[in-house]
């Protein structure tokens, strides 16, 4: 995995809270969720966030409320 020079600044905004070593580099984090069917904890709200569905399911779902 590369050093992502933003990565500092992106900790400060990420709103996920998911532990893992993807975590503040958007481009890395983008491309392994793309690859499982996903979306980036990051798009959805706090609360739906926290339960780690990150399915395009559950966005479309909360996004349609």
């Amino acid at each position: 995995m590369k050093e992502c020079v933003n990565r500092e600044e992106n900790l400060s905004e990420c709103t996920c809270t998911y532990p893992c070593d993807k975590k503040g580099m958007c481009c890395e984090c983008i491309r392994h969720h793309r690859e499982i069917g996903e979306l980036p904890g990051c798009l959805f709200p706090p609360e739906v966030e926290k339960t780690f569905d990150r399915s395009v399911r559950k966005f479309v779902e909360i996004m349609s409320e």
